[in-house]
């Protein structure tokens, strides 16, 4: 049975399963990471098209059940593990086993594709593109709330640190809105298919974007607090008040508005001035 706790609610409408694998444009030069390996559906479908697959999942009776449908499957790996190290972290036998794939088949493009459970959907999009490693896109399920967040726009209720760091880093759009009755158990709130495709040009501009997510978490953990205070009476370390006003007018910002109404430019111009 699916268990509520580690979030899996599965799909079961395959027409929904058809256009997540032709959103995700795969063939043989592919190696691609899911997440949630779940009733074994979508990964069957991946492991037809791609030249290597590496499915992780973390429910030791549920993976057991796709083990016995996929077994015989060459270019599929099934991990039973958490795909996380730690909050921040993806783990790394995850990645060594990646690698692999990419060698054994030849292969040119990493993606992730996935239905991802919901505890984990944040942080695997997060770290997966502040890794060091080189991805194509990414298209995955998750719920919709979160899938609006991410493309959400200044001074809207969802704009924030998420938000930030992936259009920061990635170009981003929603493909699809899913109601709860393509899912086994039906989740109470609707769903979305969500492409990100990680942009080159916009990391090269960011530089490294670990330091970054640092920097946003911070600055939004005092999400109602002006520029101003929020900076002052920063996390990992107080500054003095009129310092923080002088670096403000320095570059030109007004202490007294919140980061939810700053654009992008704006965002990378605070971090470099008080990073």
């Amino acid at each position: 049975m699916p268990k509520s706790k580690m979030g899996q609610n599965f799909l079961i409408d395959l027409n929904l399963v058809d256009l997540i694998v032709q959103t995700a444009e795969i063939d043989r030069s592919d190696a691609v990471l899911e997440v949630g390996t779940g009733t074994g559906s979508l990964t069957a479908r991946l492991s037809d098209l791609a030249g290597g697959v590496v499915s992780v999942e973390l429910d030791p009776e549920i993976q057991e059940m796709a083990r016995d449908m996929l077994a015989s499957r060459k270019n599929l790996s099934l991990l039973r593990m958490d795909v996380l190290a730690r909050k921040n972290e993806i783990a790394p036998e995850v990645f060594a086993e990646w690698d692999r794939r990419v060698e054994l088949g030849g292969c040119t493009r990493r993606k992730l594709v996935a239905n991802l459970p919901y505890v984990v959907a944040t942080p695997v999009i997060g770290n997966l593109l502040i890794a060091d490693v080189t991805l194509e896109r990414m298209v995955v399920m998750v719920q919709w709330e979160l899938a609006e967040r991410m493309i959400s726009v200044p001074s809207t209720k969802g704009y924030g640190s998420l938000a930030v760091l992936i259009q920061s880093l990635a170009d981003v759009k929603i493909v699809r809105r899913l109601p709860p009755t393509v899912f086994w158990p039906q989740p109470k709130v609707d769903s979305a298919i969500i492409l990100i495709k990680p942009n080159a040009e916009k990391r090269k501009e960011l530089g490294d974007p670990a330091p970054y997510r640092v920097f946003l978490r911070d600055l939004y953990t005092q999400r109602r607090k002006n520029l101003r205070s929020a900076l002052a009476g920063w996390p990992s370390g107080r500054r003095e008040k009129k310092d923080v006003d002088a670096k403000l007018a320095e570059i030109g910002f007004d202490g007294s508005v919140r980061a939810e109404t700053l654009d992008l430019v704006q965002h990378r111009r605070l971090f470099e001035a008080f990073r």
